[in-house]
């Protein structure tokens, strides 16, 4: 069950109230609804083949050891350089977030701050006193142990799941189904102009695809699955999990598919009770209860988003740790940051680091504007995931698992498959911006992680995760 509640946590944030409004708005219409299943369905093949591999080798560096033993250094630095590009991306970008509905809410109460203050919170870009607080808090319950972040994490998922079933309850009384069946606006004419970095890799292929149809309802998919990022953070707690073996594919699945049917429910709300042609995409689910005379809902959702956006950052700043120490482990990050500490039982150099550079990254990047890069840095390691699992069953068919990818190796395939076709649908600027920041991660690669690593030979007496569970299976 905790497991579970760390899914859910890290899944459901603010992307509930708003991005269903957004796609609807501006990619897909009523056929959002249609992104959100196409979206999940996609992350539910994936997380299959997370559960095969978390119940097989279950270590706290998730993708990053998985890779390690299955395809080699190489390789795990590559998924493990990614997975630090998406976990420290998303928490700096989710903080900045949770500064902008945390500002909304006390202004909506009536709670006013004096001019200096309130010029520094709740802004989008610049020095932000509300994301500097939430990062600094997190950081600290997590340097203070594990056990503190869950009880916290327990209280808070209740509580934003409470104000979600509150928005479905009172959104059903206004839904009109001839919401649904509303036409969507055609594609801009072919002569409009268009930022051909801005455009989807795929229109390289087939042309610009423009919005709404199809083509908008899968670009809306490659979008939305920003959303269900975070179940793979449950394969991170392996190594503090009973009976990881079963209880981690259990809490991956489980936590999965109960955000799946959560987002499902609330985009179908959201569609239902306006047009899409009228949705405000800054606001849209608060603007749609304020348009059908329910103002109070409105508070009722500034809550729930900053409840369910602490829980985000807190299970992200947890996972990025995780996958960090792991790496540290096996010599491609200081070994200094593998470091337990003994009074709190928690990597405390590590979590400190990642702390640190999230603020800075929060305070001082767009993040906002890299939400993209987020989704490409998931999406290319589920793609190293589902390969792990159709080499694991021909290298390693002997391999002790708690659960098995179900009509394999088609569901692996499928996966692979599935994530390629949401890659094609993202923007080349973004395609770019990943090659740069893999390239960058060769390089560290090289000046450091290679003559560092226990494969190096430099320093024996380390027990690294990744390493040493390759070197057993090899034996």
């Amino acid at each position: 069950m905790d497991l579970v509640v760390m899914g859910v946590g890290v899944m459901i944030g603010a992307g509930i109230f708003s991005l269903a409004g957004r796609q609807a708005a501006t990619m897909a219409g009523p056929g959002v609804v249609l992104s959100f299943m196409i979206a999940g369905i996609t992350s539910l093949l994936v997380a299959f083949c997370f559960a095969e591999l978390s119940s097989a080798l279950p270590t706290s560096g998730s993708a990053y050891t998985f890779t390690y033993v299955i395809f080699g250094e190489v390789w795990a630095w590559a998924v493990g350089w990614a997975l630090v590009l998406e976990l420290l991306l998303a928490s700096a970008g989710v903080s900045r977030v949770w500064s902008l509905y945390a500002s909304q809410l006390l202004t909506d109460l009536g709670i006013r701050f004096p001019e200096p203050l309130a010029s520094i919170t709740g802004r989008s870009e610049g020095f932000d006193l509300f994301t500097l607080f939430i990062l600094v808090l997190l950081t600290a319950v997590i340097t203070l142990g594990a056990r503190i972040g869950l009880r916290a994490l327990r209280i808070i998922v209740a509580a934003k799941l409470l104000a979600i079933g509150a928005v479905i309850v009172v959104g059903v009384t206004h839904f009109d189904q001839r919401n649904l069946s509303a036409i969507p606006v055609p594609p801009a004419p072919a002569g409009t102009s268009v930022d051909a970095l801005h455009s989807p890799l795929l229109g390289l292929l087939f042309g610009q695809p423009g919005a709404f149809g199809w083509f908008g309802i899968f670009a809306a998919s490659a979008v939305i699955t920003f959303a269900y990022i975070g179940f793979d953070v449950v394969a991170t707690a392996a190594e503090e999990a009973e009976d990881a073996p079963l209880s981690v594919p259990k809490g991956i699945i489980r936590s999965l598919i109960v955000t799946t049917v959560v987002y499902i429910a609330v985009a179908l709300v959201m569609v239902g009770m306006i047009s899409y042609d009228r949705i405000d995409v800054e606001a849209p689910l608060a603007n749609a209860f304020r348009a059908a005379g329910e103002g109070f809902m409105v508070h009722v959702i500034n809550l729930g988003a900053v409840l369910g956006l602490t829980t985000v950052v807190l299970v992200l700043l947890v996972g990025l740790t995780r996958v960090m120490f792991s790496m540290a482990r096996d010599g491609l990050f200081p070994r200094s940051l593998a470091r337990v500490n003994r009074r709190y039982h928690s990597p405390t150099r590590v979590t400190l680091l990642i702390g640190g550079v999230a603020i800075l990254l929060a305070e001082f990047v767009p993040v906002l504007t890299l939400e993209p890069l987020v989704v490409i840095g998931t999406l290319f390691v589920f793609v190293a995931v589902a390969a792990g699992v159709l080499r694991m069953r021909r290298t390693m068919p002997d391999l002790p698992r708690g659960f098995r990818v179900p009509f394999s190796p088609f569901v692996p395939v499928a996966s692979i498959a599935a994530c390629l076709w949401l890659l094609v649908n993202l923007q080349i600027v973004t395609w770019l911006y990943f090659a740069a920041w893999m390239a960058v991660g060769l390089l560290v690669y090289l000046l450091y992680g290679r003559h560092n690593s226990v494969l190096s030979g430099n320093d024996r007496a380390t027990a690294p995760v990744g390493s040493g569970l390759r070197g057993r299976h090899r034996r």
